[in-house]
């Protein structure tokens, strides 16, 4: 028996009788696959170009200290609830000193903290040398 293969740019449709018969999830030709606005109503993602994401993140322990870097490196806004590590005075101490050298020193942002539990963190197009410079 000979079997070409069918050459063709579309998808091929492929009826599934397993799947409930539900219109609510059904999906018609050139319709969008997910509704992202809808699902993800609060995505992490910036509405214009440049626009700046605030980052609310809870550090379980130093494993997360490179992901807070990224965003920070990307230009991004990050409060940080430091309450699970507070009673871990080593660990602490690593964390901040890790955030602040990289945010201080390497790339001029700034580190603030809120209250007993939390630190803000602020990329250098918002630290506090462009809050006192623009207050004038």
């Amino acid at each position: 028996m000979n079997v070409a293969k069918q050459d063709s740019d579309e998808p091929k449709w492929i009826e599934m009788p397993s799947l409930p018969n539900n219109s609510n999830n059904s999906i018609d030709v050139e319709q969008d696959y997910h509704d992202l606005g809808e699902r993800y109503p609060q995505a992490p993602v910036p509405k214009l170009s440049n626009d700046t994401l605030i980052h609310r993140a809870s550090l379980e322990d130093i494993t997360g200290i490179p992901m807070i870097m990224d965003w920070i490196a990307d230009g991004d806004i990050v409060i940080v609830e430091m309450s699970s590590i507070i009673n871990r005075e080593i660990e602490l101490q690593t964390a901040v000193s890790k955030l602040q050298k990289f945010i201080e020193d390497d790339i001029k942002g700034t580190v603030f903290g809120l209250g007993h539990n939390r630190l803000l963190l602020l990329p250098p197009d918002y630290g506090s040398n462009n809050i006192d410079s623009n207050s004038n």
